[in-house]
């Protein structure tokens, strides 16, 4: 087979999006994308509880007002409203899925769009699920295709990949034909957009990233069936995305490889502990050691991270607020000796003042490694050495963290991370009602419904330590 070349590569996608079907999509896909919307229902659950939530929220009731899609636990507003918010919730406590090869979260830019458009326009379950599928699968292929050039370039892919997925999503859900979902994407290279500034910052506009971007993609197909025009060479031109995001420095198949016939979003993952990703194989690493041997805290000298380059930048170990602990590895790995387990309450401000877990920080070199960073994006290796106190050297070594598709969460072990993110903030029957509505209903509305009102948290944290 021929390599894919970049001319008339947007106009390809175009025509495929405005191919797809729930006839001819494959049943795998439609099973996937179901496992996806749990995931980022109850991410966007626990994520509404958030401060910059609220905010983002707040704003969007002045700003969106109106009565057109759901606002989990927070009402209604206008879809684009709707689509900013669940899709800020989605990404403001980093429990929700990614795919490794592009570096990216699909879902909380992708599903918001998708399900705003659908609750506007009335369309059902199974067109809502193939459409959001369609949308994940041109996230994942352009993060891929760009990735690492735009992180290093300064680019967070989630919104410069995602804005383009989410009004591919709305376009195959309200079938458009090629020629107004070629335009859409056109417009959407231009809300494309979210730089990387915030790391190291504990800047909540990391989380603002997928809702703009959801909203943005939304906006795009609406402006586009008005008769906006925008480059239908979007991504490939001269002075498009990948000449402005990535350098020139593209892959080509990544991006139109197979296109249709080999599903790129059947291969995200799903997150077991709410962190960034980078973390997750230290974590596994260490969990792994501590219970093979015994460990605590209380008995370890110092830890040895090495792992690729990518993930290698996420050494902070000055822990101002939870998002500098979501996206540090030092502090991931002493929590993870303290506790055996990394779960939410791992992160609440009572956790991130322990003494223990502030001096363990400063004993945990992070490091790169030429060796793992080669493996990165196809895994993301991970190899950890822990000195204990009695002399002793243990270490492990992860080459794909828990989640991924060939290390994959079973749908009880989703419905268990489901459980845990919404019963605190929803309670037990319409957490029970998601997880049903979602893997086996196909009444769209009577799961967004129950979503709807306020989950009696507006106070606060549903967690009593708070964060």
């Amino acid at each position: 087979m021929s390599e894919p070349t970049a001319a008339g590569a947007t106009s390809q996608i175009a025509a495929w999006l405005a191919s797809v079907d729930v006839q001819t999509i494959p049943d795998e896909v439609v099973g996937h994308a179901r496992r996806l919307l749990l995931d980022h229902l109850a991410a966007v659950v626990i994520g509404s509880t958030t401060d910059v939530s609220k905010a983002i929220r707040a704003f969007a009731t002045e700003a969106y007002s109106g009565d057109q899609a759901t606002v989990v636990c927070g009402g209604r507003l206008s879809a684009p409203g709707a689509a900013l918010v669940n899709g800020s919730a989605a990404h403001g406590f980093e429990t929700d899925d990614g795919y490794t090869p592009g570096s990216v979260h699909p879902s909380a830019v992708v599903w918001p769009a998708v399900l705003a458009a659908a609750e506007r326009h009335g369309i059902g379950f199974a067109r809502a699920l193939v459409a959001a599928a369609a949308g994940v699968e041109l996230t994942c292929r352009i993060a891929e295709a760009g990735h690492p050039s735009t992180w290093r370039n300064g680019f967070h892919n989630t919104p410069i990949a995602g804005v383009f997925g989410a009004a591919a999503g709305v376009a195959v859900l309200l079938g458009e034909a090629d020629g107004t979902v070629a335009q859409a994407l056109g417009i959407a290279g231009s809300h494309a957009g979210g730089l990387f500034a915030f790391l190291g910052q504990g800047a909540e506009v990391k989380r603002l990233h997928a809702g703009k971007a959801a909203r943005d993609g939304l906006i795009s197909v609406d402006l586009a069936r008005r008769g906006v025009t925008g480059p239908t060479d979007v991504l490939e031109a001269e002075k498009g995305y990948f000449s402005a995001f990535a350098r020139n420095d593209w892959k080509q198949a990544a991006l139109l490889g197979e296109l249709g016939k080999r599903w790129a979003m059947l291969d995200t993952y799903l997150k077991p502990y709410p962190c960034c990703r980078h973390l997750h194989g230290p974590i596994d690493a260490v969990l792994a050691l501590a219970e093979r041997n015994n460990l605590s805290i209380g008995d370890v000298r110092g830890v040895t991270v090495e792992t690729y380059e990518v993930a290698a930048h996420h050494r902070r170990r000055d822990i101002a607020n939870v998002l500098d602990a979501q996206m540090s590895i030092p502090y991931a790995i002493a929590i993870a000796l303290r506790d055996r387990e990394v779960g939410l309450t791992q992160f609440g401000r009572s956790a991130r003042s322990d003494a223990r877990v502030r001096s363990l920080l400063e004993r945990v070199d992070v490091v790169a490694s030429d060796e793992l960073t080669r493996s990165y994006p196809a895994k993301r290796p991970a190899r950890v050495s822990i000195e204990c106190e009695d002399g002793r050297r243990v270490a492990a070594v992860i080459g794909q963290p828990l989640g991924e598709p060939s290390n994959p969460l079973s749908d009880d072990a989703l419905a268990r991370k489901a459980r845990s993110l919404c019963t605190p903030v929803i309670g037990d029957e319409r957490t029970e009602a998601l997880i049903s509505g979602v893997l086996t209903g196909e009444d769209l509305d009577g799961v967004l419904a129950g979503l709807c009102e306020d989950g009696g948290h507006r106070g606060g944290s549903p967690f009593a330590e708070g964060y």
